[in-house]
């Protein structure tokens, strides 16, 4: 889990990350590789999130906590994330499964 953050901090910092309302834009627009949402994301942002990543075919996954999140990017209160870049999302899938 900690590889995983750090990616994330990377991805931050080289401007390949979204959050917020920013995120489903990036569905729509197909811009977003992969989408993190945090476990502790109110039930309707969980819904509309997963909802438009199904139907838009882009990956989601899911992180214990909007702490971890916060952390890892430096961004007060952050519950959803959209990667924007193929390589840092591929890094991230890596080191979320093992």
């Amino acid at each position: 889990m900690n590889k995983a953050l750090g990616v994330l901090g990377m991805a931050m910092r080289a401007r390949k990350l979204n959050t917020g309302d920013a995120v489903l834009e990036d569905v729509r627009n197909k811009k977003a590789k992969i989408v993190i949402i945090a476990l502790d994301a109110s039930e309707n942002t969980k819904k509309k999130i997963t909802d438009k990543c199904t139907f838009y075919n882009v990956e989601y996954c899911f992180i214990e906590s909007g702490d971890d999140l916060t952390r890892a990017i430096g961004k007060h209160n952050c519950k959803i994330v959209s990667v924007l870049d193929q390589g840092f999302a591929k890094l991230l899938k890596q080191s979320l499964k093992g």
